[in-house]
This record gives C-alpha cells, structure tokens and sequence, in this order.
C-alpha cells in the first residue's frame, strides 16, 4: 500500500480551495491503513486538527438512520414494504398534488398546503422513504411545520414528521426521486417500534455496541468546545471564508426535534468506526455484529428505476443510483471503486464510502458549507486515490 498520492493532493486542497482543515481516516480489514489530519480546527488558525474535533455531520446522519432501520427489518418488527400508516397513522391517507411538480419548478419547487390535490393511489412505504421516492420535499419551513412551532416551538419527532404529513405530496409515491425528508420520516417510525427516542436508539444499538461515545444528536457544553470553526464558500469572491459566530448554520427546527437526516455531530473517528463495521461485514473492530452480512449487502442494491433513476441522474451521480437510502455504485466507471460501493454525503463536506466486497471504510471530514466543488471533484478523487493506494 502507498498512499503518498492521496496525502499531497489533500495537503494542497488548502493552496487550491481554501479548506482550512480536513481529517480522513482509511480502514480495511479492521484496520486504519491511512490517517491524514491537514490544517486547523480554529477560525484563527492556531489549533491544529486533532482526533478530539467535533463536526456537523449534516447529510450523513442518513446513513446511521438506515442502519438503525434495517436491524429493525432484520429481526423481523417491521417490512421494508410496509405503509408508513401502519407505525405513523396520520401517513394513511396522503393527498398528491394535481399538476406537474416538474414543470413547476422541479427540484426547486415545494408546494403549500393549499396546493390543488387528490389522495394518493399508492400507500407511502417505508422503502419509498428510504429511497427518496415517496413524493416528499426537503421543505424545513413547509406551512405546516411553521404553523406546528408557532403552537409548539418545542415539539420533538414525532410532532413535526406528523405535520408533515399535512403536506401535498409532489407525486404519487413509488413514480419519481426527489431528495427529501424520507430519512425524518423513518426516524419516526424508528421511535415507534422502538420505543425509544431516536437518538437513544442509536446510541443503544449502533454506537455504544461498537464502543463509540463521539457521535450525537446533543452536543454538550464540553464538546462543543471541540466543534471544529464552520466555513462557508463565497461564490462572488470563490473562496472559502468562516461563518460568522452565532450564526447557526443547522438543520434546527426545535431542541426536541431529531432528524434522522441531518442532527448529527461527532468526532472522524467516531462515525469511522460505524463505516469499518459496514465494511467488515456488520462487525466492529471490538467483535460486536450490528448488522448481519446480508443485511449490509442489502444496501450495495440499487432501489430506482425508470424515471427515478433518470431524476436522480440530473445532478451529479452518473456512475450511481440509490438505494436503501444511500448512493449505491452501479457503474464499474467512471471511477475506482467497485460496482456496490455506497455510503452518503454531508452539507458541510463529509463523506463515507463502504465497500464491504474488498471490507475498504472510506471517511472523510471537512467544515464547508455551500462548496459544490467538494462533491464533484475532492469526494471523487479522495476515493479513487484510496484504491490507487491499496491496489494499484
């Protein structure tokens, strides 16, 4: 193994972009073979970036939720195939907007609830939430969210994924891809048959089994000491500049609310420790098994065909599909990593990539919010300069 390609191209990303600090750990076999730490922590550039630092993990928190969702489904207390009504009854009878979503404004456009609209044909189904095809948005200020804070600004999951169901959906479920709140939604169903809150519920049966005390919904006092400085990219200057402090760059919509799609936050080798484990077959350095094999080769399946397969190709995805609520690798290229790779992304520039075929864990952590550039080209080439190093 040489990794010395990958190590200077991270220690350039500062000189070319900007980034004032990244952290990215390789595993395989149950093994770190590659640890790199560039940069700083702090805004002032005085502290170096250290295995203690916190990030947002934003988008990335989708993954721990299917995790959580598909022990669920593998001992048997729920179907990926059964209607969201069965654990959430205010899902039952869904309205389904009457024109066009996409000639409406398409990935940009978010209905009011007043929207024209006739009940669905399909039940929404678990899978179609995993798999972002089940007619919902990403609209975190929807009419009905707003009008349930204005009532209850402290209202928890359960609530707010409750009045989301007051919304039109964009299409009848099962038909499109539009990424979206699916990951909320299975949170939800995550508490009901649990019984517990979600955050617990990770915490009980995905972190704590594998040893992991960095990753959580509720940062304390102490640990956001080590929040890592946040930055954001500046499109009229092109560069990457801190957020201001105190302004809060969040998925927060109420201190009870937990997203299973963004309320993440936690240290790279926290969230890396849940990677080596996908990796390795559902089983963690420390021996524990959080999933069965053939659970976790569940999700290197592609979900979308048809026309959700084509929406979810307008962006940037051309060598993927989704599935189990993650990006599945369909195409050999472009690209080193295998057909059956998957993991997903965050809106501040993490990244995690699962290869459970070669049992290769890939994370990668940076703080930049708004910087397309770190999914197009750095999450791309940080990847495939990992199978140059192991393989080539």
């Amino acid at each position: 193994m040489n990794f010395h390609l990958l190590t200077s191209y991270l220690d350039q990303l500062e000189e070319e972009y900007g980034i004032k600090g990244l952290d990215v750990i390789v595993t395989k076999d149950h093994e770190t073979v590659y640890r790199h730490m560039v940069g700083y922590s702090d805004a002032a550039c005085t502290v170096p970036v250290s295995e203690e630092d916190y990030y947002q993990l934003y988008s990335c928190t989708k993954l721990m939720t299917m995790v959580s969702m598909m022990q669920l489904v593998e001992q048997g207390k729920a179907s990926l195939y059964d209607p969201v009504g069965k654990y959430l009854p205010e899902w039952t009878h869904m309205r389904v907007m009457n024109a066009d979503w996409q000639s409406k404004g398409g990935e940009a456009f978010n209905p009011h609830i007043d929207e024209p609209s006739h009940f669905s044909k399909n039940q929404v189904r678990i899978i179609d939430c995993m798999s972002m095809s089940a007619g919902l948005t990403y609209d975190m200020r929807s009419d009905a969210i707003q009008t349930l804070l204005k009532e209850k600004p402290d209202a928890n999951t359960r609530e707010v994924v409750a009045a989301m169901a007051k919304m039109p959906l964009l299409y009848e479920p099962g038909t499109h891809y539009r990424y979206s709140l699916g990951h909320d939604v299975i949170a939800a169903v995550i508490e009901v048959i649990s019984g517990e809150r979600y955050s617990d519920y990770m915490q009980n049966h995905v972190f704590g089994p594998l040893g992991v005390t960095t990753l959580t919904c509720h940062m304390t006092p102490e640990e956001k000491k080590h929040l890592a400085a946040m930055y954001y990219y500046d499109p009229e200057t092109r560069w990457i500049k801190p957020v201001p402090e105190g302004q809060n760059m969040g998925f927060h919509l109420s201190p009870n609310y937990e997203s299973g799609g963004a309320s993440l936050n936690g240290t790279v080798n926290g969230y890396a420790a849940v990677v080596e484990a996908l990796a390795c077959g559902g089983v963690g350095r420390n021996g524990v098994r959080i999933l069965n094999e053939n659970t976790v080769m569940m999700f290197t399946n592609a979900v979308l065909t048809g026309d959700q397969l084509l929406d979810f190709r307008k962006g940037r995805f051309l060598e993927y599909s989704y599935g189990l609520g993650v990006r599945v690798k369909v195409d050999q290229d472009p690209g080193w990593a295998p057909i059956g790779e998957f993991g997903w992304d965050g809106a501040a520039g993490a990244f995690a990539a699962v290869d459970p075929m070669n049992h290769v864990g890939i994370f990668y952590a940076q703080h930049v919010m708004g910087f397309g550039e770190v999914y197009g080209t750095i999450h791309p080439r940080v990847r495939d300069l990992v199978y140059k190093g192991l393989f080539r």
